[in-house]
């Protein structure tokens, strides 16, 4: 019983966050981990649980999406195939390179976040009239990164988005909200396919994230940006200090 609420929890928490920002697995994956079950066994699994998590996301956003039918679904085209490379490399890679690579994921992911405001004011983003095409390059790179490892992953998409689409927060970020659902499903797909999925962990999860999900869209508008800038970063690096101790 412990360990269902433990997973419940978890699962709840990473929804509302991934709706928030993205980062949710850096909640969920840990936990995975923590009742025992292998790096790649945990990865999958997570996959597969957070995908309702991410549709909750969408239905949430759906008033910021309005307008940008053409622009999201461009991207998600881009998206899925960063996702169909991610998801066969993490199929084909040996678990033991896997585990010894998520430390570095995780921190990759973070500290995309924290640079966003730098690395935009460097590219001159914001005084730019026209959607650069490296949008495309970084979706790409950013549904490879996704489906390969999810930890993180709405972190890189939403980085990507601030630096070349130039519009307000709550309407990129519903953008990336649609990117993960889309990369998630591609993931959903190979995984439950040809990963070594926990189904049970999954059926446990999957429910909580939905209802996350939901609630983190209502608590984004509320966010200021800054400080969901702040909480995600330092939260996921205090997980990947954790992963590389583990």
């Amino acid at each position: 019983m412990t360990d269902l609420l433990f997973l419940v929890g978890a699962g709840l928490l990473a929804g509302v966050v991934n709706a928030l920002a993205g980062g949710g697995t850096l909640i969920s994956f840990p936990a995975l981990l923590a009742l025992g079950y292998p790096g790649l066994t945990a990865t999958v699994t997570n996959a597969v649980a957070l995908w309702p998590g991410y549709l909750g996301g969408v239905l949430g956003y759906r008033a910021e999406l309005k307008g940008q039918r053409r622009r999201a679904t461009v991207l998600s085209v881009t998206a899925v195939l960063g996702a169909c490379v991610g998801s066969s490399l993490l199929l084909l890679t040996p678990g033991k390179l896997f585990e010894s690579m998520v430390p570095w994921l995780v921190a990759f992911a973070s500290l995309a976040l924290l640079a966003q405001p730098w690395l935009r004011k460097l590219i001159g983003g914001e005084e730019s009239g026209r959607t650069s095409r490296l949008v495309y390059a970084g979706t790409f790179l950013g549904g490879c990164y996704g489906a390969y490892f999810n930890g993180g992953m709405g972190v890189v998409l939403l980085t990507v988005l601030g630096l070349f689409l130039h519009d307000n927060l709550h309407r990129v970020n519903a953008v990336r909200a649609v990117l993960s659902l889309v990369v998630s499903s591609v993931s959903v797909v190979a995984f439950s396919l040809f990963g070594p999925v926990e189904w049970k962990a999954a059926a446990v999860i999957a429910p909580a994230s939905l209802v996350g999900g939901l609630l983190g869209t209502k608590l984004a508008r509320l966010m200021p940006a800054k400080v969901l800038r702040g909480v995600v970063v330092a939260f996921g690096l205090g997980v990947a200090v954790a992963l590389a101790l583990h």
